[in-house]
């Protein structure tokens, strides 16, 4: 699964095709969500604090409006974790807007400078240009890896065998520190199971014998 901005950074139509493509969409409500908790409260512009025009200033210079940094505090770090991007200009208001055109031109600025693999259309005019344009995002978009299922699988893979050797270990120690668990049978002769044959089981048999005091009637006729 790979992160994908989209811009305009609102919109429903390029956060829903880049879902059902299985990837995640960076889109400005899931960031905005994190703000609003109480809708009378936390409706913009009371959610906003003083910080987010500072954080802001990642982006732009303290000359640029203080609506345009804030509204960068939010958008900036959603560009940040792009690692792929889609961008649809000349976009009319119902497909997805952030009411600052400056806000736009520094977005757009700003997704380009991260070069990452990026696909730019223009908005759509007529029936034909919108199929193409969904089919050129679709095509894009299963480019792009489908998930990080290998890196993750090696982590597991290495967090499986720490804890197996964790196991070994206090099972080793838990052994050593109890005296209960030893007896004589610690004196038996190893047994190695891939040289099983009649000659080492008769010689193995033998020697438990002696060590544990008891006797076998078929190790003693030799059989």
């Amino acid at each position: 699964m790979v992160k994908v901005a989209l811009f305009p950074p609102n919109s429903l139509i390029l956060a829903d095709l880049i879902e059902r493509k299985g990837h995640e969409p960076l889109a400005l409500q899931k960031a905005v969500r994190k703000k609003v908790v109480d809708p009378e409260i936390d409706s913009p512009p009371m959610n906003i604090t003083e910080d987010d025009p500072i954080q802001g200033l990642k982006y732009a210079a303290i000359e640029v409006p203080s609506g345009v940094r804030g509204r960068m505090s939010v958008i900036g770090p959603l560009i940040e974790e792009a690692e792929a991007a889609i961008i649809v200009d000349d976009a009319p208001f119902g497909f997805g807007c952030i009411g600052c055109a400056r806000t736009n031109e520094l977005s757009t600025f700003t997704l380009r400078k991260r070069r990452v693999p990026t696909i730019e259309l223009k908005y759509p005019k007529s029936r034909d240009e919108t199929m193409d344009m969904v089919n050129k995002i679709n095509t894009f978009l299963d480019s792009l890896p489908k998930s990080n299922s290998t890196n993750e699988d090696i982590i597991n893979t290495n967090n499986n065998t720490n804890n197996i050797n964790n196991n070994i270990n206090n099972i080793n120690n838990n052994a050593d520190n109890n005296p209960s668990n030893e007896s004589t049978n610690d004196n038996l002769p190893e047994y190695n199971a891939l040289e099983d044959s009649d000659s080492n089981l008769h010689e193995f048999n033998k020697e438990s014998d002696k060590i544990t005091g008891t006797s076998n009637p078929k190790t003693e006729n030799g059989e």
